[in-house]
Order: structure tokens, then C-alpha cells, then sequence
């Protein structure tokens, strides 16, 4: 779901800022520690792409994601005084929080699920769908944090969110436009002079 943030958050700073704006503003943003939310995210495919082949994988995963997490909340919190970071946190935080107390996996309500396709709820529903979801039941903890809102078309992709995903991508929206349109202001201003 982070992509969705990013990607909307682009074609807005595109359209506000224009083109050639809105990539000179994205050359110049310095996050702290930024190098390790790309390999945060390598690290989560990896898992999720070779869980089914290495043992040790399978059954280490959940820690992996939590370890994942907390990397990042680290990275996040070193950047709160950046436009739309406090919110960018407080989703990830979300999200962390149910995954811990739900053995490292994000609880996935299958009513929600049901906009998905049948056989991924049904691998779901039998905790072969992948290392970092799993259904929710009667004993998951903190559920109202899990994936239960579900995105359905006219949304461009179908997919089951949770409300830490929507606090995140808000805040990756918000931060986007900052970078975007202060640079383009600050150009504006140069030219002008």
C-alpha cells in the first residue's frame, strides 16, 4: 500500500508543479538514513519471494518483519520534523503494533478479503497466502488494526487496506507536496528577482 501513497502523491506534485519541477524537487530531497528504506523493502520481498524454498525463512519471518519495522520507525522518528513524517509514523506505527501483538503478521479480515481474488482468500483462509498475512479469527488482538478496509473499483487497484496504511499514505501525500511545491516556490522566487 505504500506504493499507492507514493504514486498519488507524485502525479499531484506533478500536476501542481509541473514536470520539469516536480523532478528537480525529487533530486533534492535529503532524508536521514533514507539508503535504508530501500533496503528495508528488498528485505521484505526477499522473505516474501523465498519463504516457500528456505526453511529458515518460513519459520523466521514474522520476527524478520518486526525487525523490518522497527528499523524503519527508527529511520521515520530521525525525520519527524519533515512535513507529513509524524503522520507517516503513526501509520507505520499502527501497523507494527498489530503485527506484533498478532505473532509478526498482518491480521487480514476475510470480509474484506472478499474483493480479492478467491483463491489468495482461500490460501488465506488455509495460512499459505504468504509469510506476512493471515486471517483473522475470533482470537486475533487489536483487529479494528488489521487489513479491514477493503478498495474496490472506481480505486485503480483492488486490495485490503488497514487504517495505519491510510495514516501512512497521508503522510507520504503531505510530504510529497511540501517537496514539491516549496521548490517550485523557491524557483518561482529565484526567477523573479
Amino acid at each position: 500500500m505504500v506504493y499507492d501513497g507514493i504514486v498519488i502523491g507524485l502525479l499531484v506534485g506533478f500536476i501542481r508543479a509541473g514536470w520539469r519541477s516536480g523532478l528537480a524537487a525529487l533530486s533534492q530531497i535529503r532524508i536521514r538514513g533514507g539508503i535504508v528504506f530501500p533496503i528495508l523493502l528488498a528485505i521484505q520481498l526477499i522473505v516474501v519471494l523465498l519463504e516457500n524454498r528456505i526453511p529458515f525463512l518460513a519459520t523466521s519471518s514474522g520476527y524478520m518483519f518486526m525487525v523490518v519495522y522497527a528499523a524503519g520507525l527508527c529511520v521515520l522518528w530521525l525525520n519527524r520534523n519533515e512535513k507529513g513524517f509524524w503522520w507517516i509514523f503513526a501509520g507505520v506505527a499502527l501497523n507494527f503494533l498489530v503485527m506484533l501483538v498478532n505473532g509478526g503478521q498482518m491480521p487480514v479480515s476475510i470480509d474484506a478479503a472478499s474483493v480479492l481474488d478467491h483463491k489468495y482468500v482461500e490460501m488465506l483462509q488455509s495460512g499459505t497466502a504468504d509469510a506476512k498475512h493471515v486471517a483473522m479469527t475470533d482470537s486475533t488482538r487489536l483487529p479494528f488494526l488489521g487489513d479491514i478496509i477493503p478498495l474496490t473499483p472506481p480505486y485503480p487497484r483492488q486490495q485490503v487496506i488497514s487504517v495505519g496504511d491510510v495514516i501512512m499514505n497521508f503522510g507520504i501525500f503531505i510530504f510529497l507536496q511540501k517537496v514539491m511545491m516549496v521548490y517550485k516556490t523557491s524557483t518561482s522566487f529565484v526567477k523573479t528577482k
